[in-house]
Parts: C-alpha cells; structure tokens; sequence
C-alpha cells in the first residue's frame, strides 16, 4: 500500500530533576549540598531512509516519545542524557505542524534534522548554594521537552513529473524511458500510485522521472485518484503533459490539454507556472490532421510540441534529449524552508509559560499550569529559602500578577495541583 501522508504526535524527553542531597561522611564536618543537575531528555531527531519509500508504517504507529533525562544524584552526580528517538522516513517527507500548517522540517538532505528538542536537565540544590545561604533544600526540575502533533508529507524528489488523463500512454513512456517497470493496461487508474524512474540520457546524465496517477477534471477539488498525488508533482523541475492525440478514449485532445491545467492551477499557482513540455502520444494511431490541429493548438500556447509513440519508442529518444536540454536550464530540486520551530525551551523554571486562573463557586482561586507540577515537587513548604523560590517562580511567571487583576484579596485562598494556601501582599 502506498501510503504518503500521515499524522503523528512527537514528545521530546523531559529534562531529570536536579537532586536535592547534602554531604555525609565521616570526620567532615558541615560537608554541605551536593545534589547533581539532571541529564538533558532525548531529542526527536528524522532521517532520510532511501530504502523507504512510503509512510504506510506511521498508520500504525501514531506516538512517539523520546525518553527522560535522568535524575541528579548525591556526590554532585549528574544525571545521564537520554538517548535521541530517531525516525526514519522517506527522502523527500515534509514535516508540518498539525496546528498552523507551517513546514517544520524537509527530510531531503542528507543528515538528521532535530524536529523537537528535549529538555534541559534541572539544577541541584549545589548550585544554590551562597554564603548567606548554606544549606539549601530544593533544587530545579527538569524543562519539559517539546512536543506537537505533526503531518508527514511525501513529495517525491523527481526532475519531471508525467501528467495527463488515465490511459493516455504515462506509464507506458516511463517503461520505455527507464528501468521502472509499471503496471500497463488498458482500463483506467492502472496507475494507482507513483512510480520513479531514472533516465539515462548519455554521457553520465540523468534524470528521476515519476509517473503520477491520471488527473481528471475537478481533481484540485478530490475526484478521482490524481488528486492525492498532485502534492508529488511540487517539486518537479519540469512537467511532461502527455496527450492522446488519437482521441482513443473518445475524448477532445485539445479539452484534455485544457483540463489538466486547470487543475494543476487550481492546485497551485506555482505549479501552474512551472515549465512544461506537451507529448502527443500515439502518434500511430492517429491521422495526420489530428497530429497537425493539436500541434498548431498547442504551439499558439507557446509550448513545445513532441509528436511520439511511446507503444512503439518512436520518438522517445529525441524527447529524452529535450528533457534533458531544458532541465539543463532550471534550477535544483525545490527544498522546503522551515517556517516555524516548536516551542523554544525555557532558560527560567517555567517563565514565559501558559496559566490558566479561574475562581471556583467555593471563591477559590484555581490555578492551572501543567509545568508548575514539576516545580511543586521540588519545593519543601516547611523551608522558608525553599517557599522564597517558589514565590519567585510565580511572580516571574506573572501569576501573581493575574491574581492581583482578578481581584484577589489579602487572606483569599489559591489551589495549584491540590496544594492550597492563603495570598498574603
């Protein structure tokens, strides 16, 4: 099954929390903190697996999860990082974010791309350690990792992209042309899924050919099968329109010719601009004014025109070496740039993070922040150097700020995950 766009949810590991530990041994006396930082979570790394060449697996597997950085320890012991989660796709997968639409990622180059970042390890009570304060007895949870939900697109990397209607002879030149051995017969949507093929065309050049399932008119809206493949056609360089000249299907040439780029604009303004070269195909079986009239239409477009039977190779040479000559002439394969990157983690415990305040029917101030947890886990509320940080944390975050514009008074009373206390200015 050809299978080329699938959504997925990714998690990049969270960062281990810093430890919270002090010195014991023997003869030394007032050994101090000594709680380790966390280890970094793993990131969510892709690479480009040429032996895929589909994303029939991501139907099955739908969450990834990088793991955890490990805790601090005793000893001033920093936690172990978490090894990166690497996903292979096929070269050529566009990575987008579910939410915006925007590109995170074109998995064409060579190399591994980072889509989400784990998070930073937290910091050991150690490191609050000053002269004023000696022995400290929290310490900094690990960030959270990024995370999102993401569509994997494939758009085949090929120089020129085959199009027309069902049965007008595509796979039939590809076969012919190159090594790729396509399905042919002669009913509709033979063609049901991409084909690649690579063509020699003398002295160490060559080019990658696809063969895209037959447009139909209203293909840009979702009829037929070529709508799902237009997205393969994107990156091509060059675009063969094949047409059948002999009018076998009982069809107008010309109206094919028309059709078909309508929909490609239709799809894409882009797409509708690329350059493009017209194939009159089954020449042998068509009249001499038949192969004439089209010719004549099409070269008023100001298109070049190739009269060829792929059935029989006639003039397949001589349209190889055309392609060839006009790919010589445009620019590489399109790559995508990233238009977004996912969260940035946060250099301070939780600032710049999203809250949510509601007052509940029992005059409870109810604060809702998922990354606020982690911090309330670190925080002992008997240590008043521990509960000064926790105040930091909040009023860096401008929580404290919020409350104070939703009116909170002196004595009111503020739930965060359960734990409750009474605000005092």
């Amino acid at each position: 099954m050809f299978v080329d766009k699938a959504t997925i949810s990714i998690k990049a590991g969270d960062g281990g929390d810093g430890a919270v530990s002090f010195h014991r041994e023997k003869y030394v006396a007032a050994g101090g903190p000594d709680g380790g930082d966390g280890g970094k979570g793993g990131d969510i790394v892709f690479v480009p697996d040429d032996s895929l060449s589909t994303l029939l697996d991501f139907r099955y597997k739908r969450k990834y999860e990088a793991q955890r950085g490990q805790n601090g320890g005793s000893k001033n012991c920093t936690g172990k990082n978490a090894p990166d989660l690497v996903i292979k796709v096929p070269r050529g997968t566009v990575i987008k974010d579910k939410e915006t639409g925007c590109i995170i990622a074109d998995i064409s180059d060579d190399g591994p791309q980072i889509v989400a970042h784990g998070g930073k390890g937290g910091k050991g009570n150690a490191r609050f350690a000053t002269p004023t304060r000696q022995i400290p007895k929290f310490s900094k949870p690990g960030f959270t990792g990024e995370q999102a939900e993401v569509i994997l697109e494939l758009k085949l990397l090929a120089d020129v992209g085959l199009v027309g209607f069902p049965n007008v002879g595509k796979s039939t030149l590809i076969s012919v042309v190159s090594a790729a051995k396509p399905k042919i017969a002669n009913y509709h949507f033979t063609t049901l899924s991409p084909v690649l093929g690579v063509v020699g065309a003398g002295e160490g050049n060559s080019f990658v050919m696809a063969d895209i399932p037959g447009l139909i008119e209203g293909a840009a809206d979702g009829v037929g099968l070529g709508h799902e493949f237009l997205r393969h056609v994107e990156r091509c360089r060059l675009i063969v329109h094949i047409i059948d000249v002999s009018g076998s299907e009982g069809r107008d040439p010309k109206e094919d010719f028309e059709v078909i780029n309508r929909e490609l604009a239709n799809f894409s303004d882009e797409l509708a601009k690329r350059p493009q070269i017209v194939c009159a195909n089954k020449c042998d079986m068509a009249t001499e004014e038949q192969i004439a009239e089209l010719k004549k239409f099409i070269t008023d477009k100001g298109y070049p025109f190739y009269e060829i039977s792929a059935a029989t190779t006639q003039g397949t040479k001589e349209l190889v070496n055309a392609i060839t000559e006009e790919l010589s002439k445009l620019p590489p394969i399109k790559r995508y740039e990233s238009e977004m990157t996912l969260r940035k983690l946060d250099e301070h415990a939780g600032e710049g993070q999203r809250f949510e305040i509601t007052r509940g029917d029992d005059a409870v101030f109810y604060v809702e922040a998922p990354w606020l947890e982690h911090i309330i886990r670190t925080v002992d509320m008997d240590d008043y150097m521990s509960l000064q940080y926790f105040q930091r944390v909040l009023r860096n975050t401008g929580i404290i700020a919020k409350l104070e514009e939703m009116g909170i008074d002196e004595g009111d009373t503020v739930n965060i995950f359960g734990f409750e206390f009474d605000f005092v200015f």
